[in-house]
């Protein structure tokens, strides 16, 4: 009888600590990945981690430090105002900009994860959103927004603002001539939203490339997009890759 089936639940915690602990963990993980995904675009790049106890600071990747490279001891964290309060890097200007604003407007985020990825910058310069033409892009059928004008670089915190109204109450948020942006309720959920959303603008294109897609039915992608789109699902994901990366590249934890 399979009375002892093993089935992964999102963790809890006894205490902050291990839960900020647990945090960073997943944060220097996904950052790996990422790395190891070819999701890196020299310094471009950052995902981002809510502080348990200190709720308006964040853990970050340093500014200038390869996602490959990165270990739990390299993150640092980063205050309200934008300073490096714990760890020994300043803080990339742009995911100060961008990440602060959308954890302020969005209490429920614990992550958020942007990078230039190859994919999602091509999407972003044609002005379209996902479309539900396959069951992986139905997570994010009616939950992605659309920011609709390329303002430069981002350094200025009302640049982060627009980005963080643009994502409104959804999941991710396109940014135009610029890429992709994740959120989520904990690290892994947001990085798997990135990594999925990542590789469904790859099969958009090459399947508009290859001749004219057929979409999934209204009623069918809201269906597939309560199993598929949901938080749940999102950290069962990153489970094997979190398996994967810690198994082949055990010195993250350091």
């Amino acid at each position: 009888m399979a009375e002892n089936l093993i089935f992964r639940l999102p963790p809890t915690f006894e205490t902050v600590e291990q839960e900020r602990q647990h945090r960073k963990e997943r944060l220097a993980a996904a950052l790996r990945i990422f790395g190891w995904f070819g999701f890196e675009e020299g310094v471009a790049g950052h995902i981002t981690a809510r502080d348990p106890e200190l709720t308006d600071h964040f853990w970050v990747n340093p500014f200038g430090l390869s996602f490959s490279h990165i270990r739990v001891s390299d993150l640092i964290l980063v205050n309200h105002a934008g300073e490096t309060v714990e760890g020994r890097y300043p803080v990339n200007p742009a995911a100060f900009a961008i990440h602060s604003q959308v954890h302020q407007a969005r209490p429920d985020v614990v992550a958020a994860a942007h990078s230039h990825s190859t994919y999602g910058r091509a999407l972003s310069t044609l002005g379209d959103m996902l479309e539900p033409i396959t069951q992986d892009a139905c997570a994010f059928y009616e939950d992605h927004g659309m920011f609709e004008e390329f303002g430069g670089v981002v350094l200025d915190i009302e640049e982060g603002k627009r980005i963080a109204a643009a994502l409104g109450g959804h999941k991710a948020v396109i940014l135009a001539n610029h890429g992709l942006l994740t959120v989520g309720d904990c690290v892994d959920t947001a990085a798997w939203w990135f990594i999925t959303m990542e590789r469904s603008a790859q099969v958009q294109l090459v399947a508009k490339a290859a001749g004219t897609v057929k979409h999934i039915s209204h009623d069918n992608a809201k269906l597939t997009h309560g199993l598929n789109g949901n938080p749940l699902t999102g950290w069962l994901n990153f489970q094997p890759l979190w398996d994967q990366i810690t198994r082949r590249e055990p010195d993250l934890l350091d």
